[in-house]
């Protein structure tokens, strides 16, 4: 069965991360519940397009612009105008497409 936001949105209520989700869903996972370091930790080893949007929405979080357009440009993606939360809604939606 194909997990949609709303359904990724309630996994935030748990107290310990989805046990059967991507490396990918997992750093948007600690990001929803605003651990930004753990999901860096786990970002930096993700070398693929998606894994260098979520890096580039992570320093855009931390408000590290430089390094953000960085990994905009590694992942293929303008700097966005969308909110933050906007972005890892999107971010979300796309990778719940990639997985199903």
């Amino acid at each position: 069965m194909k997990m949609d936001l709303h359904q990724f949105r309630r996994l935030l209520h748990a107290d310990q991360p989805p046990q059967r989700t991507s490396s990918h869903l997992l750093v948007l996972w600690y990001a929803g519940k605003q651990d930004w370091g753990q999901a860096h930790d786990i970002v930096q080893n993700l070398e693929d397009k998606a894994g260098s949007w979520i890096h580039a929405y992570l320093h855009r979080w931390e408000g590290d612009e430089w390094n953000a357009g960085y990994w905009y440009r590694m992942a293929g993606k303008p700097y966005p105008s969308l909110t933050l939360d906007q972005e890892w809604e999107e971010l979300v939606i796309e990778l719940l497409n990639v997985e199903a």
